[in-house]
């Protein structure tokens, strides 16, 4: 992002965006974390943040929910909506920024995973894909893409039998085009599929910072 004259400012003070502790029937921890990030964010979109950036899809599809999560509470709902309108995955900056302007050196054939919160929650199916073929790396087809990697929030943790053979089932799947490495944009989908100790997995913004010359 900076490459492409993006300014980005961290904000230490935002934590876990609340997400997971829904999956765990938790509803009132994370409407606390909602509104510790909100508290956090909220200084830096007075000053005029076009864009709080989400680079795991689980979070950004969370946080895209905080407006109506929120919707009664008296003192955040006007601040949630706000952020929720302001939440992005990094794909939607990306996509629309000169991506020509780069230099990289895409030489690894890559099977995208595509998580179900970036495909069915933010309807952002495809997204990925486009920018990573406009960078020039090769994709190869993944058959059964809409499918379930098995992680699913806390679920690979509640359910480890069944979460498992849905990883493997979405590993045979995503190896069947021969990829150098797998690649996909949410760490829970990141660190179920990795953990089959099979071809390699990253998150796709590592790939390509790593491909800049």
């Amino acid at each position: 992002m900076d490459r492409l004259g993006i300014s980005v400012t961290p904000v230490a003070e935002a934590g876990c965006c609340g997400a997971v502790d829904f999956h765990l029937n938790a509803q009132d921890d994370g409407r606390a974390r909602m509104r510790a990030n909100i508290d956090a964010w909220w200084p830096y979109i007075e000053q005029g943040t076009e864009a709080i950036v989400q680079t795991a899809s689980g979070c950004g599809a969370f946080v895209k929910e905080y407006g109506y999560m929120l919707k009664d509470d008296p003192d955040y709902a006007v601040k949630a909506q706000k952020v929720s309108t302001l939440a992005k995955d990094i794909v939607e900056i990306l996509r629309d920024e000169p991506l020509d302007e780069l230099s990289v050196n895409a030489s690894q054939r890559l099977a995208f995973h595509c998580p179900c919160t970036l495909q069915h929650a933010q309807k952002l199916n495809g997204a990925v894909e486009g920018v990573l073929s406009k960078l020039g790396f090769a994709l190869t087809p993944v058959q059964d893409a809409h499918l379930c990697c098995g992680s699913a929030g806390t679920y690979s943790i509640t359910q480890p039998e069944l979460a498992t053979q849905l990883r493997d089932n979405k590993l045979n799947a995503l190896e069947a085009g021969d990829p150098e490495v797998i690649v996909t944009a949410n760490i829970g989908c990141q660190t179920h599929l990795a953990g089959a100790n099979r071809t390699p997995v990253r998150h796709w913004v590592e790939i390509v910072d790593a491909a800049l010359s």
